[in-house]
């Protein structure tokens, strides 16, 4: 096989491999969603407050939990709400939170319209080295409803704990917090604020492998969009999955 060959069959694979990308980017986006809230006597347009994902028969949405944690005030007619589209063209539908889970940051949401879901993956953990996508609206309130979608990789499975910068913050209370915390993602991603529940997912497949909930910053919460640290965090989709069965009494 000559060389001319072989970089024929060496670049058509990589560009079918490219468009299988962006095919799979379209059809999650379809069922990536920002979540807002709706005060029509605050805000003369929804708040973006994150991002979730659609997903059992197209009724539910799952984002994280901090994302949804806001107390609405009886006073005002107030509702969560997710958007679901690009630009000014968006369908809001209302969201009800039904089930949240602190432990895991996450939060399943009840909605009042059928929106397009997108589907789980059955695999246990993934391995570090494993190349992820997530898709999401970071820095949402600012720039809109358009999704963004960012690339990266597994660097490593760690306890669910807050990253200390050295040795002397692990104090005592923080080492019992590492016995009992679960084992989720860090990522070699940059993630923004706004892609808080964001869909962590396979880039061949599209099948989604894990939440985002959490980036590292370094100073301040404003450095994460001036000088972002690169590294950031999901919940693997296992938890997603126990939470729906547990809403439908199968767990």
């Amino acid at each position: 096989m000559g060389f001319c060959t072989i970089f024929w069959l060496s670049t058509s694979t990589h560009l079918r491999a490219e468009q299988q990308f962006v095919d799979v980017v379209e059809s999650v986006t379809e069922s990536t969603v920002a979540i807002a809230l709706d005060a029509p006597y605050k805000y003369a347009s929804p708040r973006v407050l994150g991002t979730g994902f659609i997903v059992d028969d197209g009724s539910y949405a799952i984002t994280n939990y901090h994302v949804v944690s806001e107390q609405l005030d009886p006073k005002y007619v107030e509702n969560y709400v997710v958007l679901s589209g690009e630009g000014t063209i968006v369908k809001k539908v209302k969201a009800e939170i039904i089930k949240i889970d602190l432990k895991h940051d996450l939060a399943l949401l009840k909605l009042d319209s059928i929106l397009t879901p997108v589907a789980l993956s059955s695999k246990n953990m993934l391995r570090p080295g494993t190349d992820i996508a997530f898709t999401g609206f970071p820095i949402g309130a600012i720039l809109g409803i358009y999704p963004a979608t960012h690339r990266g990789y597994i660097s490593a499975i760690t306890p669910d704990a807050i990253p200390a910068m050295n040795s002397q913050q692990l104090n005592l209370k923080m080492m019992q917090r590492l016995d009992s915390v679960s084992l989720i993602y860090q990522l070699d991603a940059i993630a923004y604020p706004g892609n808080s529940g964001s869909p962590m997912y396979d880039p061949k497949s599209g099948e989604v492998v894990g939440v985002i909930n959490k980036v590292l910053v370094k100073d301040t919460k404003e450095s994460a969009l001036s000088s972002p640290t690169g590294i950031s965090y999901a919940i693997p989709v296992k938890f997603v999955i126990k939470l729906l069965k547990s809403h439908s009494g199968k767990d």
